[in-house]
């Protein structure tokens, strides 16, 4: 069983659309992170990011779970990998992180486009993960519950659907809780991930290589 799978991910590793989504991913992280390094450089000449009004946060209490969504998030993303060994899905493997690479990119596009600050009562994350970042700007669209619902997009098998659906919902209570995201970034997070996902369905399956598991 292991020579099959080692069999599988040499030809996933042969194949020039495994690096091309790889190339996606560090793109997509890479511009996040160019993106927020951006907003911290301006905020530190003295200039100020607005702070919005929100219907739902202004009536929601400040509960610091920073550490739940945080750790949601990897926890989805172990869920995943665990999907995609179980099920066998190697080929796929380059179509998902090209998605995921395309949301990253767009994501920290987005960021910069229309900047403004963070909810009024967030005092940012626990500093065991500190939101993945080092600086904790740019909150449009969220990339907690954008990655979230992609993966949940992703996955064929009812059983990982669920699941997913169960992380999603709580990354989602606790971002609204502990105010980390405006209710605009947690629902265009939403939308950003399917108009993805759509698009990757009309135009991108090449990248689902025509490579079968051995280990049916």
């Amino acid at each position: 069983m292991i020579s099959d799978i080692g069999r599988s991910l040499v030809l996933v590793l042969k194949s020039k659309y495994f690096y091309i989504s790889l190339i996606s991913v560090i793109a997509g992280i890479g511009l996040n992170f160019a993106s927020q390094t951006y907003l911290h450089h301006y905020m530190s000449e003295g200039k100020t990011l607005p702070m919005l009004s929100d219907l739902i946060l202004d009536n929601l209490p400040v509960i610091d779970l920073s550490l739940i969504y945080d750790l949601f998030s990897l926890v989805i993303l172990i869920v995943f990998i665990i999907y995609i060994i179980q099920n066998k899905e190697y080929n796929r493997v380059p179509y998902f992180l090209l998605l995921w690479g395309i949301f990253y990119m767009v994501r920290g596009i987005f960021i910069v486009l229309t900047p403004f600050g963070n909810p009024p009562e967030f005092n940012g994350s626990d500093p065991l993960f500190n939101g993945f970042s080092k600086y904790e700007l740019g909150v449009y669209p969220s990339g907690h519950v954008g990655n979230a619902f992609l993966l949940l997009l992703l996955v064929n098998d009812k059983v990982y659907k669920w699941i997913l659906a169960f992380c999603l919902v709580v990354i989602t209570v606790s971002l609204f809780l502990a105010h980390s995201h405006y209710s605009i970034d947690i629902l265009s997070g939403l939308f950003f991930a399917y108009a993805i996902r759509a698009f990757g369905e009309k135009y991108l399956k090449i990248f689902e290589l025509g490579i079968k598991s051995h280990l049916q």
